[in-house]
């Protein structure tokens, strides 16, 4: 893990592991992740006999939102076959993806998520149009139980 520092880390140099153990070939190469967070619901409750006439404030259960990642196609079935598995039922399909930011020289972890018991939930293909130029991108949504940070 990286030292704190004054200047921020660049968005763009990330490694993401599918819980396969892959990180360098196409197949892990993404060209976004989004949606990686958590937050933690809060209940209000006060006592009919308190004094202050405010609610206080119980910490309650955390959510974990679904984070998204999106590459260019590349002809690779790994991303259906994964969803497949699921959409099965094949509970022993939950994996563990580890998503790392890197430091500018690559050589350095500065900052790494990882979801816990994910399982892809939708899967998008890319849009296609005649007199596009764009690049085709395919985009998968995963849900997980808990993110945590390393």
């Amino acid at each position: 893990m990286a030292e704190f520092r004054e200047r921020p880390y660049n968005q763009f140099n990330f490694l993401v592991d599918l819980g396969t153990g892959d990180t360098s070939s196409a197949q892990a190469g993404f060209q976004e992740v989004s949606g990686l967070g958590m937050e933690i619901t809060v209940a209000e409750y006060r006592n009919g006999n308190e004094k202050d006439n405010a609610a206080r404030k119980i910490t309650g259960m955390y959510k974990v939102p679904d984070v998204t990642l999106k590459r260019g196609v590349i002809g690779a079935l790994d991303l259906y076959e994964w969803l497949d598995q699921v959409r099965n039922g094949d509970q022993a399909q939950l994996r563990n993806v580890t998503i790392q930011l890197l430091s500018e020289d690559r050589a350095t972890v500065a900052m790494e998520w990882r979801l816990i018991n994910a399982r892809p939930i939708k899967y998008t293909g890319p849009s296609l149009n005649g007199k596009g130029t764009d690049v085709a991108i395919e985009e998968l949504v995963l849900a997980c139980e808990r993110i945590e940070l390393a």
